[in-house]
């Protein structure tokens, strides 16, 4: 039974499922050699990787010259001056890409003397190892030329034995030739390349495979490899049938080798690695010539230019530029696509730059660019299903992309989808398929990366606390370090000192524990004696009322005696007044007598006050409460005394004007009764000082 080489070498090929066959139009730009553009005026070179993996090595105002390098980093594909000039400006620009997006850029402003950098690295690879040839590949920023610009230093170090190369050079995309017409002109460097990755990989096989439809390009190709002694015992060109995608990576490694990749995977899980020819050039130019990627071959074509053909631009020229030089005549409305009518996208701005995967440029005029239709529904008819070359779904991933479901189109492996188009070209509802699955793609990128930078945040974050807790934990260890250096170094003296101090703060802590605990158990004492205070007083208020309420009863018979006392005064004064009208001698000693005795009286209760009042000093709360009570009792029949005097005067005035009435003529008879009413009066203010007097020694 033949083994997979033995069919390899026989030029055994396998189908592949779905594709289509689109017209080429490729005899517009594959007719002429390939051409040098003039130098533009300024260069645009993006470096999206900035900030991440790479710095600066240039600022404003830096002169450079042709392959300096314009960036500078360990583990990152840099970018080069792709001419001699001045750096006139860092700032974001239009890039090359469907959105439009801006990206930091360097623009040069060429001075048109295109110098080559004297410090670049051209020393003979053959002595070098197989890292350092690496190496220069990555400093010489090479990457995948077919599209995907996939950095090649990465493809040329994997972690697998690789037994098959495949050097793709099938370039199945309409109106596209630059790798044909390099093919052509550079068979003999593009064999050099191949022969270094021969070394860096040693495979058992390699093939180098071209379309059929490029006879020329088979032909000077397996006259190259012929001359080599080192790839024609192990090497052949194969011819593959005309059919697109068929220069898809993981389509042509299924029709040379019969096995398909895996969903996710890639080809070196198979064995089995694929390069551009153009890659092939650029790594022999860097390796043999010490020449960095800073150029590439763009096929630019479309029946709106009058010169389409094959050029040779700098990486960072403007579209505008490259498009002027081809003498582009713009018809209104019609767009400038990058990359061939299938796969390619429509350019935002004309002022973007050529990229290092920038393979084409398409100026279609309206003969080949008809009016884009409107997009109809979806008639299932699964065309798109019999077209695709991955063998998807497109109708479910169209349904969930539209919906925004990608989380379900994903489950449908839209990662596998190589955007080839087939599915819109064969689509009778016109439906732009290949437009949502980008779509889709981007939010689940997005999506993803988000997840990414919170995962790294928090492993950061997680990071910091160890970083943290660790340096916390050095700081204990030296500090109790020290301390024992400090207790090893100490003479006996010392650590007598220290045991003392030890001692005495123990000792006050101790003390202060004790304070404490007396203070607390003070402070308990005090509650509780003001809550027996507490409850004493409530028994005082108690039995106080209860007093109150006997002393309120007293009071109450008390002022009913003062009462019939006034009263019986108040008839006696009235019997005195008749009696004194005709004794006035006599009435004035007994006023003075009565004087006499009310003052004697009244030192009396002053100095029975004083003395009350020193005893009283002396008293408990209750005595005090009863000598309030006793005032108020005072003040209560001193009051009603005052009424009954009143109403004495009022008896007096009516008698008098009684007396009036009998006598009014008799003007002696009036002064003597007047007399004998102020004589009666007197006597009644007397007598009523004296029972106020009495009431309160009673009291």
């Amino acid at each position: 039974m033949l083994t997979l080489l033995d069919q390899i070498d026989q030029g055994t090929l396998w189908p592949v499922p779905g594709g289509i066959h689109p017209q080429g139009n490729k005899r517009t730009s594959n007719q002429t050699h390939i051409e040098r553009i003039k130098l533009a005026s300024e260069y645009v070179i993006p470096i999206p990787t900035l900030g991440q993996n790479c710095t600066l090595a240039v600022k404003v105002g830096t002169n450079v010259f042709k392959g300096t390098p314009l960036t500078e980093g360990a583990a990152h594909l840099p970018s080069h001056s792709p001419t001699s000039g001045t750096v006139v400006a860092i700032e974001p620009r239009p890039s090359n890409h469907p959105s439009g997006i801006l990206v930091v850029s360097v623009v040069i402003s060429a001075d048109g003397k295109d110098q080559w950098d004297v410090n670049l690295n051209c020393e003979d690879y053959s002595t070098k190892t197989n890292n350092e040839i690496l190496k220069r590949i990555q400093q010489s920023g090479i990457a995948g030329m077919g599209g995907a610009a996939f950095p090649s230093h990465i493809k040329l170090d994997p972690v697998s034995d690789v037994e098959l190369v495949i050097i793709n050079g099938v370039e199945c995309e309409p109106y596209i030739t630059s790798d044909d017409r390099l093919m052509r002109e550079y068979s003999d460097d593009i064999i050099h390349g191949i022969e270094i990755i021969n070394r860096l990989i040693e495979p058992e096989r390699i093939v180098i495979a071209i379309e059929d439809n490029k006879p020329e390009a088979i032909k000077v190709m397996a006259k190259s490899l012929a001359k080599s002694e080192v790839l024609s015992p192990i090497s052949r060109v194969t011819s593959v049938p005309t059919k697109y995608p068929s220069g898809g990576e993981k389509q042509l490694i299924q029709i040379i080798t019969g096995k398909e990749v895996p969903s996710g995977g890639i080809p070196a899980q198979l064995g089995v690695l694929v390069h551009n020819v153009a890659t092939a050039k650029a790594i022999a130019k860097a390796v043999v010539d010490g020449k960095p990627l800073i150029e590439r071959v763009v096929t630019v074509t479309g029946e709106s230019l009058q010169r389409p053909g094959n050029y040779w631009v700098p990486i960072g020229t403007p579209v505008e530029h490259l498009l002027r030089y081809a003498e582009y005549k713009e018809e209104l409305g019609l767009p400038i696509i990058v990359g061939g009518p299938m796969m390619g996208y429509e350019l935002r701005n004309p002022n973007a730059p050529i990229l290092k995967g920038s393979n084409c440029i398409l100026a279609p005029s309206s003969n080949e660019m008809t009016p884009e239709p409107n997009e109809k529904a979806c008639i299932r008819c699964g065309e798109c299903a019999v077209a695709c070359p991955a063998k998807l779904l497109p109708q479910q991933l169209f349904w969930h992309s539209k919906a925004e479901e990608y989380d379900k189109a994903a489950s449908y492996n839209l990662k596998d989808c190589i955007e080839c188009g087939c599915c819109s070209y064969v689509c009778p509802s016109d439906i732009p398929l290949v437009e949502y699955y980008r779509v889709a793609k981007s939010a689940i990128k997005a999506e993803a990366q988000s997840k990414l930078e919170a995962e790294q945040a928090k492993k950061r974050f997680d990071e910091r606390l160890a970083r943290l807790e660790k340096e916390k934990l050095a700081r204990e260890e030296k500090s109790k370090q020290a301390a024992a250096r400090r207790q090893s170094s100490m003479s006996g003296k010392d650590k007598n000192a220290v045991a003392e101090a030890l001692a005495r703060i123990q000792a006050k802590k101790s003390t202060q524990e004790d304070d404490s605990q007396s203070k607390v158990a003070a402070a308990i004492a005090r509650a509780k004696a003001k809550k027996l205070a507490a409850n004493k007083s409530l028994d005082q208020n108690t039995e106080i009322e209860s007093n109150g309420t006997q002393d309120r009863k007293e009071n109450v018979a008390a002022a009913i005696a003062r009462a019939k006392a006034k009263k019986l005064a108040t008839s006696e004064a009235n019997d005195t007044n008749s009696e004194s009208a005709g004794n006035g001698a006599q009435d004035k000693k007994e006023k003075i007598a009565a004087a006499v005795a009310r003052a004697k009286a009244k030192k009396l209760a002053a100095s029975k006050s004083i003395e009350a009042n020193s005893e009283s000093a002396d008293n408990s709360a209750q005595a005090k409460k009863e000598q309030i009570a006793a005032a108020v009792a005072k003040a209560k029949t001193k009051k009603q005394a005052k009424l009954d005097a009143q109403n004495s005067e009022a008896l007096l005035s009516s008698n008098k004007s009684e007396t009036n009435e009998v006598s009014p003529a008799n003007e002696n008879s009036d002064k003597k009764a007047k007399i004998a009413a102020a004589v009666a009066k007197a006597k009644l203010r007397a007598k009523q000082k004296t029972a106020a007097k009495a009431a309160d020694e009673e009291q």
